[in-house]
């Protein structure tokens, strides 16, 4: 437990940390790189060469420091941080390297004002903080070996189906190499793929929503070309370069974002774009049940519809399913009422007696403005926001729901 001293110094640090917080974060990442070069196959370096990443630790470190005296602020943040983590493969042993460079550049950036206590305060609030995250990530990895069909580290699939879902989106089926059997995970749950990228000359770790229900036979995944610039450098080279035949390398399926299993109350899967791939894993695993179902999903116009077929038909042949769909800009030849019902952004106000269902669960998928909005419309509502939940893949740079 931190003393109140620690904690009245960390507290202490917020206003440089509000002032300076993002040219800490950018030192820090330069000179990690600089010591520790082999490092750069577990980060995004996509989200380092845009920015996003250096903006999300500023952000996660200024909120640690506001909320260090209140962990169960933290709890959720948390609790997303060690799935990733044990996505991408963090162990033990890389938090003293990385807790070693985060002080070395505090005392760096902030010169003289990082005094001996300071220093002291922010090494024991960073060893409280990795013993949480060292501890979860353990039970992380022990669940995913211990499970049948489970394991750790990398495995690897073969790609036995490549599928076109729209014109930016791909399915990918995927199969264990060694024949082995699958392991189980909850709809809405990811898979970390490592691609080597020899533009960069690493490896590079990405997730990607499994699109799928739970089954014996295979993994899918369906990824959107993202573009050739280092944020897209991973789905463009999955896109052209990994056939049917080829070999990739996952981790087992982490996240916690998922869908509620447990519960018989209605589910409204809220999606945009490319987000709605977990969304359709949660509607595959429902379609049997007796749970009311509303699928409300925006794209900018049917020819970046994904997986606009599967949707179409389980809504025609389950009652109790129920889809609606947006379109930004509808293209030549969209047909309303064919392929689409509304014309716009996804607006829940626009359709809030088809969705505002007693005791349901919503669950949000998307850009983060997007997830923010419907969010925001949701909360006005006086649904609760333990009734909401949401995925953010990328770093994490606001609160969305709970």
């Amino acid at each position: 437990m931190l003393s109140p001293r620690t904690i009245e110094l960390v507290k202490a640090t917020v206003p440089a940390l509000q002032a300076h917080g993002l040219t800490l974060t950018t030192h820090f990442y330069k000179r990690m790189f600089e010591h520790e070069p082999e490092l750069k196959n577990i980060f995004n370096l996509g989200n380092q060469a845009g920015g996003k990443q250096q903006h999300a630790l500023a952000a996660a470190v200024l909120a640690y420091a506001q909320n260090i005296d209140n962990p169960g602020a933290l709890a959720p943040v948390a609790s997303r941080i060690a799935h990733k983590h044990a996505s991408i493969g963090i162990r033990a042993d890389h938090y003293p390297i990385v807790g070693r460079h985060l002080l070395a550049s505090i005392r760096e950036v902030m010169g003289e004002a990082a005094t001996d206590e300071i220093i002291d305060a922010w090494a024991a609030a960073y060893q409280a903080l990795a013993d949480i995250l060292i501890a979860a990530e353990a039970e992380l990895y022990r669940a995913a070996a211990a499970a049948k069909g489970g394991w750790q580290g990398w495995r690897e699939f073969i790609v036995e189906r490549k599928e076109a879902e729209s014109e930016l989106v791909t399915s990918f089926y995927l199969r264990p190499a060694d024949g082995g059997p699958l392991p189980p995970f909850v709809p809405g749950q990811f898979v970390s793929v490592v691609l080597y990228v020899p533009e960069l000359g690493v490896e590079q770790i990405r997730q990607y929503s499994l699109s799928e229900a739970p089954n014996p036979s295979y993994f899918r995944i369906s990824v959107k070309r993202e573009g050739r610039d280092p944020a897209g450098i991973v789905s463009s080279r999955l896109h052209d370069n990994v056939g049917v035949g080829d070999s990739v390398r996952l981790a087992p399926p982490f996240g916690d974002f998922y869908l509620h299993e447990d519960r018989d109350t209605p589910v409204v899967l809220v999606s945009g774009g490319v987000g709605l791939t977990p969304m359709v894993s949660m509607l595959n695993a429902l379609q049997d049940t007796t749970r009311r179902v509303v699928f409300v999903h925006g794209a900018r116009d049917g020819r970046v519809h994904a997986l606009k077929g599967h949707v179409e038909e389980l809504a025609a042949s389950r009652a109790h399913v129920d889809s609606i769909v947006f379109y930004d800009a509808p293209a030549a030849g969209d047909v309303q009422g064919r392929d689409y019902e509304f014309e716009g952004m996804v607006d829940l106000e626009r359709i809030r007696a088809r969705v505002e269902l007693p005791d349901a669960d919503y669950y949000l998928c998307g850009p983060l403005p997007f997830m923010l909005k419907q969010r925001d419309i949701l909360l006005g509502w006086g649904v609760a926001r333990d009734r909401i939940h949401y995925e953010v893949f990328g770093p994490d740079q606001q609160q969305v729901g709970s």
